[in-house]
């Protein structure tokens, strides 16, 4: 009954009004009029109804809507465009918008237009204009490092496409994150809020194609425009300011918010932006379920919410005392009592009164508000309990003072968050401001500072200055100021520093202070190499040394001492490159090589284009297990045959594997193979050695279990702990055989098309010349390990770039490379085993911070967080793969004659420079190094 009266009324209501309408149809005036009048009634009806909060909700959204437009326009206007940009963003955001609408409405959901009238705003500064203006200020204050490219008459392209690939992958993470979040909203099922959800999914999706093809488009007209605009500046100007726009001002303009000394700064904001953005969501979230649970659900029954009361509700009679004579009840009992008049029946009408079933239902004008759509739910599902207590005063100023805590706090951290990353790159600037000033000279620092425009990098000589902590200079002294011998001993012992350079060198020529202790004795690495290679340089016939082009200075040698290398006078350095990507196992590598044979990465780089076109490689560690063998001797071949037959027990090996064990958390005794030649017995002892090489680890449970066995057997004698039986550093068969470190096999399958335009050869010619190189010539040179074309090359080149032991490159690197040909002919298949590669990831050079950092690089830097000696044995795959990309290079350059025209084409040597520019290591000291290397700026 209530229902039907209810849609009576709704009924009466809209024909009334569509009778209006119609009268007033005679014209476009007429009918503009009626529009702008029944707009402003709904408008005015909607105003008394709604409650002061709903009002100030929906003016705060608006007004916030339009302080995010105006943004817009500012930060546009910032980098160059006042109108056209903005106005094409706002257009491209309410075309997504519309066909949005149209979306969900194809989809067949009702969408209300009042409610989403009030919940857009709350999008939009939500989401904001940020990548319009992102893509927008990427592409403009592009620099092209091309001096005269912006001259090209393709520079906007080029400019466009340029500024698009640099914030691509950010924007499309944006978006992916927002649809992702109101995904959530979707499934919720929350009446209103689902549509609500799906609209504003559909408008990013939309917003999001708009943005890459229209936007994008107005973005190559606009550079298109600025690039037309500034050559006829140029003009006017009479070409004075030609060179600046090729060499000093190749963007479009310079960036806003572009500080060279703060740019690092910026980036790491620029990163955390989807993090902050989570951020305010959840907070406009939490402020707006609060505010609607204080001012809606415990005010909803309070005498003075009674504006919020529907006129439907007014019509309804109290579910707790129905009255047949209310006015609610009456017109509908006497509506029955007519019609059954009517029937003509005879017998009585009985009618039941119950508590009355309350339907909500929705007008055609649809005053509906956020309040009504997103928080009812709420209301009804937790609120009712808090209901009761609403009407305590006390209540609810503690939940206001705890919602204004809540909200402090919060802010609190977003600012300290935003403060902490804006000035901590500060402080570096600072600093090296200070450093700087140390070493300007007086002249130089009187001068003003005037910030020139950029410039293009022009390649010239530059000396420059020592770091803070090797600005001080110890007194360099001269032979006749040397004081008397004694003294100085003296001094060497109580203050090292108060001794000059000259002084501390006639103490190591007098063999009163030994030259591999000038590090401990005078506490100065810099200065012990210094004085360490005067010393070398006197005592040598040339004599060239102390002066000569081996770097000493920028070179953090604490990291070298007792670790890597004794008696330092310097450093070598190498330059290191890059070969692929080459796909393994699935995942995309760069392989760093350190080398200085020319060709070799680019060759390197070929095949691993060629190996990653055909599907990538496919690797296996097959064995992990370093080998140790020490020689031990007995009387007598019998004592040494009873050592054997106890070895071999499971009792004897049980008991040397405790012993073994013992020594450390990650060696694990495999094998102990014992070999007998006359009184001499060679125990060949293999463990695992965790992610570390292992040879120091091995050696150390090696020397425990000797230890034991010298203990059970009295007249056993232990020659050396090393006897060749290992074998390390030595071509031998056994390694080949038996395996030493981690034998790991490599294959793939190259197209034949792309052994055609990759390799420049065919497949048939690729495993002619495999078979006659690779197999029969290495068995006619007597090869041991050494079936394959240039493994050494490749596997070398890593093991200087990780920091491995370079020697061990004489057994790592026996490798067996076959090649056949499948799929009919088609297809090349191709495999290299390599059993020996002894690698590690801790340890030794693998703690210098360039090696630590191409260990980085290739994701394998320091042990395995879960599973010991899995970085080890990832890193002999990639090196088992790169080896692989070299040998198929090298075999397509042989096959196809390649080899020598393209070391004679790219590794010809520079004519020398004139010896005078070269003569002193001041003229060309190396500037500091990147920050995380060996080298010290």
């Amino acid at each position: 009954m209530q229902l039907e009266t209810a849609s009576h009324l709704n009924g009466e209501e809209v024909g009334s009004r569509r009778r209006v309408l119609a009268g007033q149809t005679t014209s476009f005036a007429n009918w503009a009029l009626a529009a702008l009048r029944e707009v402003s009634l709904n408008i005015a009806a909607g105003l008394r109804k709604a409650g002061t909060i709903e009002l100030a909700v929906v003016f705060t959204g608006y007004l916030l809507l339009h302080i995010t437009i105006g943004t817009l326009f500012y930060k546009m206007r910032r980098i160059g465009s006042r109108w056209t940009l903005g106005l094409a963003a706002i257009c491209s955001s309410v075309s997504a918008f519309l066909m949005a609408l149209c979306a969900v409405g194809a989809l067949g959901y009702s969408v209300d237009l009042v409610f989403f009238s009030e919940a857009i705003p709350f999008l939009v500064v939500t989401v904001g204009f940020e990548k319009p203006y992102t893509l927008a200020k990427a592409v403009l204050t592009f620099k092209p490092t091309t001096p005269g490219a912006s001259q090209d008459e393709h520079a906007a392209e080029r400019q466009t496409c340029a500024g698009l690939d640099k914030v691509l992958p950010r924007l499309l993470r944006d978006y992916l994150f927002e649809i992702s979040v109101l995904g959530f909203g979707i499934v919720s099922g929350v009446p209103g809020l689902s549509v609500f959800c799906l609209v504003c999914a559909f408008t990013l999706l939309f917003d999001c194609l708009l943005q890459f093809t229209l936007f994008v488009a107005v973005l190559a007209l606009k550079c298109e425009l600025m690039l037309v605009r500034r050559e006829h500046e140029q003009a006017r100007a009479g070409g004075s300011t030609a060179a600046t726009a090729d060499g000093n001002s190749t963007a479009l303009l310079r960036d806003p918010d572009d500080n060279t000394e703060g740019s690092e700064a910026k980036q790491d904001v620029t990163q955390s932006v989807a993090v902050a953005r989570f951020k305010l969501i959840m907070i406009i979230l939490f402020l707006g379920m609060h505010i609607f649970n204080i001012c809606s659900a415990f005010h909803g029954h309070l005498p003075g919410a009674s504006a919020s009361v529907s006129a439907f509700d007014m019509l309804l009679p109290d579910a707790a005392h129905l009255n047949p004579e209310s006015p609610g009840v009456r017109g509908p009992l006497a509506a029955l009592t007519t019609e059954h008049r009517r029937s003509g029946d005879t017998r009585g009408l009985l009618v039941e009164l119950t508590t009355p079933i309350a339907f909500q239902t929705q007008s055609l004008d649809a005053e509906f508000s956020l309040a009504d759509s997103l928080v009812t739910l709420l209301i009804e599902s937790f609120g009712g309990p808090l209901r009761g207590h609403a009407r305590n005063a006390s209540y609810e100023q503690w939940l206001a003072v705890a919602l204004c805590l809540s909200l402090t706090v919060n802010w609190y951290l977003y600012s300290g968050n935003k403060k902490h990353s804006t000035t901590e790159p500060r402080s570096d600037k600072a600093a090296a401001a200070a450093i700087s000033s140390l070493s300007t000279p007086a002249s130089t620092a009187a001068a003003p500072a005037v910030r020139s425009a950029p410039r293009v990098p022009v390649a010239k000589t530059v000396t420059e200055p020592a770091p803070a902590q090797e600005v001080q200079m110890y007194k360099r002294g001269t032979p006749e100021d040397i004081r008397a011998l004694d003294e100085c001993v003296e001094l060497l012992a109580s203050d090292p520093a108060a001794l000059t350079d000259e002084e501390v060198i006639h103490l190591v020529q007098s063999g009163k202070l030994p030259g591999y202790a000038l590090e401990k004795r005078l506490g100065d690495f810099v200065r012990a190499v210094k004085i360490r290679r005067a010393v070398v340089s006197r005592a040598s016939t040339t004599g060239t040394l102390e002066d000569s082009m081996l770097p000493v200075d920028h070179y953090d040698y604490t990291r070298v001492f007792g670790q890597c290398c004794e008696n330092v006078i310097g450093y070598t350095p190498i330059p290191i490159g890059v070969a692929g990507p080459i796909r393994i196992d699935g995942k995309m590598y760069h392989i760093p090589m350190t080398t200085t044979e020319g060709c070799l990465i680019a060759s390197a780089s070929r095949g691993c284009k060629a190996i990653t076109a055909g599907g990538g490689a496919s690797t296996v560690v097959v064995a992990d297990g370093m080998t140790r063998g020490p020689a031990i001797e007995f009387p007598c071949v019998t004592r040494a045959a009873e050592f054997k037959r106890w070895m071999d027990s499971e009792e004897g090996f049980a008991t040397v594997c405790d012993a073994f064990n013992s020594t450390s958390r990650f060696a694990r005794l495999q094998s102990a193979k014992v070999t007998i030649a006359g009184t001499l017995v060679f125990v060949r002892f293999k463990a695992t050695t965790g992610d570390a090489m292992g040879m120091n680890m091995i050696s150390k449970g090696v020397e425990k279990a000797l230890t034991m066995l010298g203990e059970l057997f009295e007249d056993m004698c232990i020659v050396s702990i090393s006897g060749n039986t290992c074998s390390d550093k030595k071509p031998a068969a056994i390694n080949w055989i038996e395996g030493r470190g981690k034998s790991t096999i490599a294959e793939c399958v190259v197209p034949g098309q792309v052994v055609r335009s990759v390799l420049k050869t065919t497949v048939d010619d690729l495993v002619r010349l495999n078979t006659s190189k690779n197999l029969i010539g290495s068995a006619v040179a007597g090869s041991v390990g050494g079936f394959n074309a240039h493994a050494s090359n490749i596997l070398t080149a890593i093991y200087l770039a990780t920091g491995q032991d370079p020697a061990q490159n004489v057994e790592s690197s026996q490798c067996m490379t076959l090649m056949r040909a499948v799929n009919d002919g088609q297809d090349l298949h191709l495999t290299c085993t390599m059993p020996c590669i002894e690698v590690g990831t801790i340890g030794g050079g693998t703690q210098l911070p360039a090696q630590a950092a191409c260990l980085e690089m290739l994701g394998v830097r320091g042990a395995h967080a879960t599973i010991p000696g899995d970085n080890a044995r990832q890193l002999a795959r990639i090196i088992c793969a790169s080896v692989m990309a070299g040998e198929l290079s090298l075999c397509a350059a042989l096959a196809a004659g390649h080899l020598v025209k393209s070391h004679m084409a790219h590794n010809r040597a520079k004519p020398a420079a004139p010896a005078a520019a070269v003569t002193s290591p001041e003229t060309a000291q190396a500037p500091g190094p990147e920050p995380g290397s060996c080298l010290r700026s």
